[in-house]
């Protein structure tokens, strides 16, 4: 009885001390993961609408339509405003639908001709080789030029019309949970603009 009690006390300390180191290091590295992060956003709304010089948060721009717009929030994890001066170009969008293997951040740029600009896939857990595969040109390219006249579209063969994107092979829901935040910043994109 005496040797189990020495062995608990042994393990407790083990898990004591390795508790504190890791909440040590969650506190010393918390700025820069979020730094980072960050600037993962940043380059995103850069190749996602090209053609602005600067961001500025739609909350900063129009705090009354930020908060509007939050109320029933679908998904929208933040709203930039892509400005050329002082102008409002167009909109970069990071919505969160879920995917196979969770949620998957959807960035979406959208210029103010209604056109979209640009899809970046950020953090995700989706499957490697087949619902990760959404990270790659080769799909996330297909949205590019498309309009927001009317909803976009999965399918699993050749598209035939403006509105469809053709899945990812073996991966349709990731496929179709990245093209469920596209249509949720068009949606978003359209409350804002009334286009």
């Amino acid at each position: 009885m005496k040797e189990i009690a020495k062995l608990g006390l042994i393990l407790l300390l083990i898990c004591v001390i390795a508790a504190l180191a890791l909440a040590f290091t969650n506190e010393f590295t918390k700025d820069q993961i979020d730094y980072q992060r960050n600037l993962a956003s940043e380059k995103a709304r850069i190749a996602i609408l090209p053609s602005a010089e600067s961001f500025k948060p739609l909350s900063e721009i129009d705090e009354d339509k930020f908060n509007e717009l939050m109320k029933g929030n679908n998904g929208i994890a933040e709203i930039f405003a892509g400005l050329k001066g002082d102008s409002i170009i167009g909109y970069t969008f990071k919505t969160l639908p879920s995917g196979y293997g969770g949620t998957v951040e959807v960035m979406t740029g959208i210029n103010l001709e209604g056109k979209i600009t640009g899809v970046r896939i950020g953090n995700h857990h989706e499957t490697p080789g087949l619902g990760a595969n959404a990270q790659l040109p080769s799909f996330y390219e297909q949205y590019e030029n498309k309009s927001i006249n009317s909803e976009i579209k999965v399918i699993k063969t050749k598209p035939t019309v403006d509105n469809q994107i053709q899945a990812i092979s073996g991966a349709t829901i990731t496929s179709s949970a990245v093209t469920s935040g596209v249509n949720t910043a068009i949606d978003t994109f359209k409350k804002i603009t009334g286009k």
